[in-house]
């Protein structure tokens, strides 16, 4: 099996400690001493040799791909001109797969994604390269914890699919948007439906046939950049080639109506940390309620905070509920519930050309 790893995004709602030229996934948002894109590398040890990784990501971050994984091959490195979105990156990494190997089984993951259960995790990533050897296209669905309406759903059918291997695979009935409160708690309690986190396992002929079939233009493009590969040409190719692909999500250009589509549930303490507040989801708690992330804190009368701190101490007395991030150059501070606002914060100094900041 091969790996091909999502690493180009920007992750502005952990501001300031991800930045355009330092993003989270090349950051130690959690304190652990590994960054991001590493502790992802570093769960798939022993299961994927390291030549059998790829990495997709921008022009500007191949850099640091090769600097935090010192062992990857520079040749697996798979460079975006820009952000197309979802379709187009993993369109590319599969023509590179399959240049290299057609009949191959690839796994498309991403770099900043938490998961706490690795050994849980291993064993539905086996289980999702069987159901691929059956021409399963396969989708890893998290059971889902809360009703939370910040991620799209995944419904299985009722029944499992009798493919080989200990756990269970089900068919896809459909794929769901981000669903309102009341819509998110129905969901729960089926226990039908799952988070959908974007991971996905198949043969790379398969993933490819489905762009062929529902993104035919797409399909063209990422055949005729394939085709270069290996030649002098190729990043002339690429670069004409991929301006003029059409910017499309996986799961709206492929997923939703794809064929002989298979769900998983991954039940691994997985979280996207896509806010400060996700912290609380996945670090452990003092007897206030208090999360410390990293550097020197001093805390007086206070609780339920979550504070990264850096190389100067942080003292807080008499609150609650605060996020509290220092970077060097910047610091942030915002109550919980509001911290989603964090976006307004990167928008204004945009529009104010703080662009040392972003």
């Amino acid at each position: 099996m091969y790996v091909a790893i999502l690493a180009g995004g920007v992750g502005t709602r952990l501001w300031p400690r991800s930045r355009e030229a330092m993003p989270k996934q090349f950051s130690d948002v959690i304190g652990s001493g590994r960054t991001m894109i590493q502790t992802t590398v570093d769960r798939l040890d022993g299961m994927v040799d390291i030549s059998d990784i790829y990495i997709i990501t921008g022009r500007n971050y191949r850099s640091l791909v090769l600097e935090q994984l010192p062992g990857l091959p520079p040749g697996n490195v798979i460079v975006e001109p820009s952000g197309r979105n979802t379709a187009p990156a993993i369109g590319l990494a599969c023509a590179h797969l399959h240049h290299r190997d057609p009949n191959g089984i690839i796994a498309l993951l991403h770099a900043d994604h938490i998961i706490q259960d690795v050994a849980a995790y291993r064993a539905v990533l086996q289980q999702a390269e069987l159901a691929a050897q059956a021409d399963y296209l396969t989708v890893l669905g998290i059971t889902p914890t809360s009703p939370h309406t910040g991620y799209g759903y995944i419904k299985r059918t009722g029944e499992p699919l009798p493919a080989s291997g200990n756990l269970p695979v089900y068919a896809v009935d459909s794929f769901l948007e981000k669903p309102d409160r009341a819509t998110a708690e129905g969901f729960l309690a089926s226990g039908s439906y799952y988070w959908n986190a974007g991971n996905f396992i198949c043969r790379v002929e398969r993933m490819l046939a489905e762009f062929e079939r529902q993104l035919p233009e797409l399909y063209t493009g990422l055949m005729t950049i394939g085709d270069s590969l290996g030649t002098p040409q190729s990043e002339r190719v690429l670069d004409r080639i991929w301006e003029t692909l059409t910017p499309i999500s996986i799961d709206h250009g492929v997923m939703e109506h794809a064929e002989r589509l298979a769900v998983i549930p991954l039940q691994a303490g997985w979280n996207d940390v896509g806010s400060w507040d996700a912290l609380e989801e996945v670090l452990p708690m003092d007897k206030d309620g208090n999360i410390l992330v990293q550097g020197e804190t001093l805390l007086v009368d206070s609780r339920g905070l979550i504070v990264s701190g850096g190389k100067r101490l942080i003292a807080l007395v008499g609150v609650e509920d605060l996020v509290v991030v220092d970077s060097g150059d910047a610091l942030l501070i915002g109550h919980k519930k509001q911290i989603q606002k964090i976006k307004e914060v990167v928008q204004r100094l945009r529009a104010g050309e703080r662009l040392d900041l972003l």
